[in-house]
């Protein structure tokens, strides 16, 4: 049963998939060279990247019809390590993210993505699209008129086309058009080829040419680790939106394993740090693809237009592609989140401008996430930390009746809500609307009896529910009565 439905997982939508594999292969091809150049690195490594991770993720991965290749995501969080080290280290960083998302799907941790508040995941994907655009603004730095032109005529392209045909990606419409100009008409600007060149060759095994030290592994590890993280981070949301898109359910402690075995295999054949694209899955899923045969054939046929066609691919214009990236920069930007910003609740607002704000100011979207999640987490302990006392008088006995969660943020305002030299014989604290959830709830409890006790009053804990009594039982010293 289990080999029919693993059948089915490839082949039960061959002609949808073939068709869409073939339109991904060939938007990606752009991104995985624009995605190098933000890295800092030869075209190959993104488009490598994009090869292997498609091809081994269609295998090992828990989400058909997913696509994962060379990201901007992964590619912004490189810039330093191949800046300061060099390619060799960033291959080590890849094969090192792979192995921490491997444990991550051993140990299930995407079972803690619901800690993750919505406004941070806004947040993050709003700053991974300002980030992907402004890697893009040295390309009009002190460019000729024709830079923008050539740029301009792209994104004119890109949006109009979609109106008159959809059969083939305005983004590929896009480039063909553009670098057909500027060869025809011999236009001096920058081209792809400018940027490294294209072997036209597979990619072939190596191991990384590194010293096996201590001293590397504390260079590639923070960065392997914001890369693990940003990497299932932006995976598991994209499995989460082809879910909903295909009213089916994905499997995500597997998707976590896949993406590390993949980033493994990349490393170790010339590629970059990749994860699941969430543009390249939606054109996908939109272009009819369904299983794992998509992505197979994506990755395929995408090595296959570079060994048939690097010598057309060189002459893209840098402008071209800077078009493309624009444009996967305005369709990630969640622009509804700017319209409902001021109805979102201001704590929720607050996380969510300050995970862009964080992100765009670090150029580290695992910081932006930890700060964001970090935030909301102070934000829910103050909200849920009020707590109300009411009092009453009944025949010499003051009865207060507390109501609120009673917990370390919340039991140092509640030990002062209280009057212990009061004129009153007897004192009863009813906790019926409350719970204790730690040591120092039970700790301010305890105190607060012997507080009113230390002043001659006889008092009586009632209204304990059965968790709170059984951690007082465990922790208190002395609680009057339950």
């Amino acid at each position: 049963m289990e080999n029919n439905s693993y059948l089915q997982s490839w082949f039960g939508n061959v002609k949808g998939d073939i068709l869409s594999g073939l339109v991904v292969a060939i938007a990606l091809i752009p991104e995985a060279i624009a995605f190098s150049i933000i890295a800092g690195v030869d075209p190959m490594v993104g488009l490598y990247a994009s090869f292997t991770i498609s091809v081994v993720i269609a295998f090992v991965g828990g989400r058909p019809g997913m696509i994962s290749a060379a990201t901007g995501a992964m590619a912004l969080l490189f810039i330093d390590l191949v800046a300061e080290h060099g390619l060799q280290y960033l291959l080590a960083a890849t094969i090192l993210t792979g192995v921490l998302q491997i444990l991550f799907g051993v140990f299930k941790l995407s079972r803690y993505m619901k800690f993750i508040p919505r406004s941070v995941m806004v947040g993050f994907v709003n700053a991974l699209a300002i980030l992907i655009f402004t890697s893009q603004l040295d390309n009009f730095v002190d460019a000729p008129i024709m830079v923008y032109m050539l740029a301009g005529l792209t994104l004119l392209i890109i949006y109009l086309l979609p109106y008159i045909t959809k059969a083939i990606p305005s983004t590929l419409v896009a480039i063909v058009i553009v670098t057909a100009i500027v060869i025809l008409i011999g236009i001096d600007v920058r081209t792809v080829g400018d940027m490294g060149s294209l072997t036209k060759t597979l990619p072939i095994f190596l191991i990384p040419d590194i010293p096996l030290t201590i001293d590397t592994l504390m260079i590639i590890f923070p960065y392997s680790l914001a890369l693990a993280l940003v990497g299932l981070l932006e995976s598991l949301l994209t499995a989460t939106i082809v879910d909903d898109m295909t009213d089916s359910e994905s499997e995500k402690n597997t998707e976590s394993k896949g993406q590390g075995i993949a980033n493994i295999v990349t490393g170790f054949f010339g590629g970059m740090a990749g994860c699941a694209m969430i543009g390249q899955s939606v054109i996908n899923i939109k272009s009819g693809g369904r299983t794992r045969l998509s992505s197979f054939v994506a990755g395929v046929f995408l090595m296959f237009l570079i060994v048939l066609l690097g010598d057309i691919v060189v002459q893209i214009p840098m402008a071209a592609l800077a078009g493309v990236m624009i444009m996967v920069s305005i369709s990630t930007f969640d622009w509804n989140s700017l319209k409902t910003l001021h109805l979102l609740p201001k704590t929720d607002a607050i996380v969510m401008v300050v995970t862009v704000l964080t992100v765009v100011l670090t150029h580290n979207l695992a910081i932006g996430v930890f700060t964001g999640i970090l935030l909301s987490a102070i934000f829910f302990v103050s909200k849920i930390s009020q707590v109300e006392v009411k009092s009453t008088l009944e025949n010499n006995t003051r009865i207060y009746k507390v109501r609120g969660e009673l917990f370390f943020a919340s039991v140092t305002e509640l030990i002062k809500k209280f009057d212990y030299k009061e004129d009153v014989e007897f004192v009863e604290i009813n906790l019926s609307k409350s719970h204790l959830w730690d040591d120092s709830a039970v700790a301010a409890i305890d105190k607060i009896v012997y507080k009113f006790e230390e002043n001659g009053k006889k008092i009586l804990v009632t209204g304990m529910n059965q968790e709170s009594s059984e951690l007082a039982e465990k922790l208190a010293n002395k609680l009057g009565s339950h």
